[in-house]
């Protein structure tokens, strides 16, 4: 998709956040900063609920509002995040540091600049589930001393997963997964706003398919509207009724017996952050591949490996690293 992500061009301001709870806490915190906790499945809107925020508290939010993804640090390798243009000033001469260490110090120093307007810093700290407990509690030391400066935002699918010494500092808003009924909502006022042709079934039908996950919506309307002109339930069926996720799989598991891991993980990349899937979805997908591909000895090791990495992602903290483990796995065997 070349055009620009509608979840981005139409990315929405507090009020119209389809999940009316998490809104009026929003709100709020607008008024009387505090840190928030965000929870909600992949696709409920929180990365999108908290810039809208930051956009309503700061007048100058591309200044007063820092955003960090987890898989920025965690998924990447150090020279990958001493190159990123968001991080390199931070990170001059210090090429001998941890990937904790350099998080830990870009969170540090982020939260210590003075505010270019206003009273206060706001960062999020987004896919809060993959951060290893170790920096968790520096997390927390950072959360202690810039208390007064410094809003912390952190989003997740999985609060169990965070220390209860981070839980408490943040007051926790549910973001669940929005109903149909609410993505029709968002998907009439974007298509209004690009000036589209479209029906109410079409809209349905998207939001049906996207079963809950808003930006899978956004981006499946987008998909329809540049392939068929229009957002009409036939258009709708013909572009994505019987397309699902073969074709990336597919091409994630051929880049991945080439050795072409860089690609293979690329494309995991996407399923899990641009469509919003979890660990546990792609791996599902995985199979059901290998299923139609394989058979016999080699089957039955993609099984084993599935089973290994499941087993690992309910014990550990990143989806991304141990479904790459299984693509790595599948390159080693090829």
């Amino acid at each position: 998709m070349d055009a620009p992500l509608w979840t981005e061009t139409h990315a929405p301001e507090l009020a119209e956040l389809p999940q009316d709870d998490a809104r009026e806490y929003l709100q709020r915190a607008v008024e009387e900063p505090i840190n928030l906790l965000l929870q909600g499945p992949p696709g409920s809107g929180k990365t999108a609920a908290a810039r809208a925020l930051a956009r309503e508290a700061h007048d100058d939010p591309d200044n007063d509002f820092v955003e960090i993804n987890v898989a920025d640090f965690f998924g990447r390798t150090k020279t990958e995040i001493k190159n990123d243009p968001r991080f390199e000033h931070f990170l001059v001469g210090r090429s001998s540091m941890s990937k904790r260490d350099m998080i830990n110090h870009v969170l540090k120093e982020s939260a210590s600049y003075a505010p270019v307007s206003g009273g206060y810093t706001t960062i999020l700290l987004d896919n809060a589930e993959d951060v290893r407990e170790d920096f968790q509690q520096a997390l927390r030391r950072i959360m202690e001393q810039h208390h007064r400066t410094t809003q912390f935002i952190v989003a997740t699918r999985q609060p169990t997963k965070l220390i209860p010494p981070i839980r408490s500092r943040c007051f926790p808003v549910s973001l669940p997964s929005p109903t149909s009924e609410e993505i029709v909502t968002v998907l009439e006022r974007i298509v209004e706003a690009e000036g589209v042709d479209y029906d109410a079934d079409g809209l349905e039908f998207v939001a049906g398919y996207a079963n809950g996950n808003l930006r899978q919506a956004i981006l499946a309307a987008q998909t329809t509207v540049e392939d068929a002109g229009e957002l009409t339930m036939s258009a709708a069926y013909e572009t994505i009724g019987e397309v699902g996720l073969e074709d990336e799989i597919e091409s994630m598991l051929d880049d991945a017996e080439a050795g072409d891991f860089t690609d293979a993980r690329s494309t995991l990349d996407d399923l899990l952050v641009d469509e919003g899937l979890d660990g546990n979805e792609v791996l599902e997908a995985i199979l059901r591949i290998a299923r139609k591909r394989y058979q016999g000895e080699r089957l039955a090791r993609i099984h084993q490996l599935a089973a290994d990495i499941d087993f690992e992602m309910h014990e550990g903290t990143s989806d991304r690293i141990h479904v790459s483990h299984l693509l790595a796995e599948l390159g080693r065997d090829a």
